[in-house]
């Protein structure tokens, strides 16, 4: 299993490969294309995140034997669940700890801040809050 920056590193590496945006933006349309599809019965008000402009929802699951929580999650708008699909590839399957102390500058190195608007980029930042939400509430359970 990759580490939480053996992944951003790959992501990194995938963005890489393309100079111009349309490809980029390709590239997460294809991301969110291949995002396993959210349950009906997860697409709850507590689901949502605030602060999207589209509609975004997160799934937090907590495994206590094995202490990983599985993300699962879904947009309505075609780019977000490209940038749904790249945190939930980041931070999936990791304990409360590392998601809580993962410095996830995958979203900088691709250069994601400057080329999303102002309402999408503070809809990933909203994203990343509210799964270090469910790490910290898992984490207090434990």
């Amino acid at each position: 299993m990759a580490t939480i920056n053996e992944t951003q590193d790959q992501i990194v590496e995938d963005f890489s490969a393309f100079d111009d945006w349309m490809d980029k933006y390709q590239m997460l349309i294809e991301l969110g294309n291949n995002l396993e599809p959210l349950a009906e019965q997860y697409k709850t008000p507590q689901n949502l995140i605030e602060g999207c402009q589209s509609r975004v929802w997160i799934q937090a699951d907590y495994d206590e034997a094995s202490h990983l929580i599985h993300f699962t999650g879904d947009s309505d708008a075609v780019i977000v669940k490209g940038l749904v699909s790249l945190i939930i590839s980041v931070l999936n399957d990791h304990t409360p700890d590392e998601i809580l102390n993962a410095e996830l500058y995958f979203i900088e190195k691709i250069g994601l801040k400057e080329h999303l608007s102002p309402t999408r980029s503070n809809g990933l930042l909203a994203m990343v809050k509210q799964m270090r939400i469910y790490a910290l509430a898992f984490k207090a359970k434990a």
